[in-house]
């Protein structure tokens, strides 16, 4: 009888076993990732984050899963809902594409949770890290040179349209943090071309009828997009600015290959890349603190010369030269 009751022991401890070890393995962390406008339109933007991710040997539905919360563009009111929701689920990492906005709304959210972000400006400026090198709390991430070399744009623009005296610059009149250095710089770099800058703002797209009414109003005779999310992927501004023949540059490749004229800007699919590799290195056990913010180094000139065609310029070719992509 003892015999038999140790093998029964025995032999349900067997069979307890493989459920206990799998009690014991680690669930799969989930990433809260919150970006800006929808899958549809931010589709390349999510396929070279998931190629750094993979990097690091991550794979959504492998061993890893994302919670998608997507920000209308322009509203960013709305993020903070969307980043109390994924802390709400407990999310390992939260990374935001939506800029200094939704980072902020992130950081409002929780002090804990790691967040890697993505942004166009001084990440230090804007209030989301201490340093560069040492960004301190729970937060890094990567940064884009698109406002550094703003001024670079309006050179290129006196570069196509040497006669032009007029300048527009379209901003996001929201965007109080950036305004005061960044929309000094270009006035100065606009004063040193001789041009005169005219700042037309905008604050979430319905204002958009009245900033290109504005436009015409100053006769302007081109356009500079100010780098925000707001004039991030915007198709309407594209066939606004080509129906009014205002020459317009843009700091998003996209806008030319939509139809826009010019674009000088950061490689987007390396910035991306590198958010996903940081968020691969988080969940492997670093912490932001002791990540660096970094930075996309790679710029990128993109000519549309169909839209030139139709805007009834010739574009030097000391500019196609220099081009990275030249649409025909």
């Amino acid at each position: 009888m003892m015999r038999r009751r140790n093998f029964i022991t025995l032999l349900g401890g067997a069979a307890a076993w493989p459920f206990s070890a799998r009690a014991q393995q680690p669930r799969t962390p989930t990433i809260g990732y919150l970006g800006t406008g929808s899958l549809e339109v931010d589709g390349d933007r999510l396929r070279t984050f998931l190629q750094g991710l993979a990097e690091t040997g991550f794979v959504e539905g492998k061993n890893v899963a994302i919670e998608y919360r997507w920000m209308q563009t322009g509203h960013p009111e709305g993020y903070p809902a969307l980043a109390t929701d994924l802390v709400g689920r407990q999310v390992a990492v939260i990374v935001v594409m939506g800029g200094p906005a939704g980072t902020r709304a992130a950081m409002k959210a929780t002090a804990t949770i790691p967040i890697v972000f993505f942004t166009g400006g001084d990440p230090v400026a804007f209030g989301l890290v201490t340093s560069l090198a040492r960004p301190g709390r729970n937060v890094t991430g990567v940064t884009s040179l698109n406002e550094e070399i703003g001024p670079n744009r309006l050179e290129l623009m006196h570069e196509l349209l040497p006669q032009a005296k007029d300048v527009a610059l379209l901003v996001n009149a929201n965007d109080s943090v950036r305004a005061e250095s960044q929309w000094k710089d270009m006035t100065a770099a606009a004063a040193s071309l001789g041009l005169r800058l005219h700042i037309v703002e905008a604050i979430t797209d319905r204002d958009f009828d009245a900033a290109f009414a504005r436009l015409t109003q100053l006769h302007a005779e081109a356009l500079v997009l100010d780098p925000n999310p707001l004039l991030f992927r915007r198709t309407e501004l594209v066939v606004r600015a080509v129906h009014l023949g205002i020459p317009t540059i843009s700091f998003d490749p996209e806008f030319v290959a939509a139809g826009g004229l010019i674009s000088y800007a950061s490689r987007v699919a390396d910035s991306h890349r590198l958010v996903g590799t940081y968020t691969g290195r988080i969940l492997k056990g670093e912490k932001p603190a002791d990540l660096p913010v970094q930075q996309a180094t790679k710029i990128e000139l993109s000519i549309n010369l169909k839209t030139a065609k139709v805007l009834g310029l010739t574009v030097p070719e000391s500019l196609l030269a220099r081009a990275d992509k030249v649409i025909e």
